[in-house]
Parts: structure tokens; C-alpha cells; sequence
């Protein structure tokens, strides 16, 4: 197998699915950079007094969205061509913006002619509400409430993707070792198939 290059991996999920603990076994496995979507939020987050779990006033997320074009805009244009990219969201189906943010991660992809797979990280209600008060979400500003975590999980979808190169994956009960070895080969399966179909 060729060594995988140019891959943009999109995982998305509630807050406490392991987006950034995958993220990041799963770039030693592709020698990828990790784009946590807290690159992007705690530089305005954290110019903002906040308890981690009051919401933030509505006006942070027009200034985060200007990060985050930089960001992606970077990617697609001047970042290494063979540069492999991980990029996590805390992407709900039934809100807007953030499809908004899939379909910029999609495009930027597209930009880069890069293969583009988007993963679904889902989780167990009692899991996801007993990895929310980790210690290491608090120094990285993200959301620690459980009671959120449970109403998530019963009354909300996580991002409902629809690629060719979709994967979904529920990180209950594995490791987030096996998880970034299940995802690279998903990766490796599509990667074939490209390179089949342009043969």
C-alpha cells in the first residue's frame, strides 16, 4: 500500500466522543497534523470570562468563524501538498452552522484534491457524561456539564454525513488506539478505491 498522502480526516461528534483523543493516536498512524476545534475557538473563548458550562454570548461564534476560514484557507492554499490533516467538530445535525463547517472542511478538501473522510464518533449516554468532567477538557476550555452530555445524546443527532467515504464509528467501549486503527483502515479501503477508479 502506497503511504498515505494529502488525506483529510473530519471527525465529528459530541463533546466528550474522543474526537481529540482519536485524533491524535490517529496522527502518529498518518503523520498527519491535528486541527482540534478548539485551535480554533480558545482564542476567542479564552478572551471571554466563562464557567465552562454557562453558553457563550452568540457573538464569539462570528469571530471563531473568521479563524477558522484562516485556518482552512491556509490548509488549501499554502500548507504541503502531501500534508495529511485531522480536523474535529462538535457537529449537530439540526443546526445549520455547523453544516456550515462541514461543508467548509468538505470544499477545503476539494481545494487541496485531497481524499476526504469524514468519521461519526457516537457514544454511550453514561460514557460521554463521565468523560465530559475529565481535568484535561477544563484546561483546553471545552464544555464540562454531564446533564448537557445526557440531553445530547437523547434528543439531538450527531452531524448525519452523507459521503461515499463516510464512516461511523461508537467509541463506548474501545480503546481510542483501536479506534484510530479501525479508522485507518477505513482510510486505507477508500484510498484504494480511488486509485482504482482513476486507473
Amino acid at each position: 500500500m502506497p503511504m498515505l498522502k494529502n488525506v483529510i480526516v473530519y471527525l465529528v461528534g459530541f463533546s466528550g466522543s474522543g474526537k481529540l483523543t482519536v485524533a491524535r493516536e490517529l496522527s502518529f498512524l498518518l503523520e498527519a497534523r491535528v486541527i482540534d476545534n478548539h485551535w480554533m475557538n480558545n482564542p476567542i473563548f479564552g478572551l471571554i470570562d466563562n464557567d465552562r458550562v454557562t453558553p457563550f454570548p452568540t457573538g464569539v461564534w462570528n469571530q471563531i468563524s473568521k479563524v477558522r476560514q484562516a485556518v482552512l484557507d491556509t490548509i488549501a492554499t499554502l500548507s504541503a501538498p502531501a500534508a495529511n490533516f485531522i480536523l474535529t467538530h462538535a457537529g449537530y445535525d439540526d443546526d445549520r452552522e455547523d453544516w456550515e463547517i462541514y461543508h467548509a472542511i468538505a470544499t477545503t478538501a476539494e481545494r487541496r484534491k485531497a481524499l476526504f473522510v469524514p468519521v461519526r464518533l457516537l457514544c454511550e449516554e453514561g460514557e460521554l457524561a463521565r468523560r465530559v468532567v475529565s481535568p484535561e477538557r477544563a484546561s483546553r476550555l471545552k464544555s464540562m456539564d454531564p446533564e448537557a452530555a445526557r440531553r445530547d445524546t437523547r434528543n439531538r443527532d450527531v452531524l448525519k454525513v452523507n459521503h461515499a467515504n463516510q464512516m461511523t464509528l461508537d467509541t463506548s467501549a474501545i480503546s481510542p488506539q483501536e479506534s484510530a486503527r479501525l479508522i485507518v483502515e477505513h482510510i486505507k479501503a477508500r484510498h484504494a478505491a480511488k486509485l482504482s477508479h482513476q486507473s
